[in-house]
């Protein structure tokens, strides 16, 4: 089951292990329907986006790799 709301909102507010102090942020546009659909699939799977991020971008270049 999805965490709830509550733990969710926790979870933002810690930092999360992956970022360190040398972080920078990442800005860029997507559609309102892309974001809605990206942010529900990472909590369904109890990641954080940038988790689901990181994930995808990994496996893009695993692929490409071939």
């Amino acid at each position: 089951m999805a965490e709830s709301r509550k733990a969710l909102s926790q979870r933002k507010r810690d930092k999360p292990a992956s970022v360190s102090a040398d972080t920078e942020t990442l800005n860029f546009k997507v559609t309102t329907e892309f974001k809605k659909e990206f942010k529900g699939y990472a909590v369904s799977q109890s990641m954080t986006m940038l988790e689901l991020l990181k994930e995808g971008f990994e496996l893009s270049k695993r692929k490409r790799k071939q």
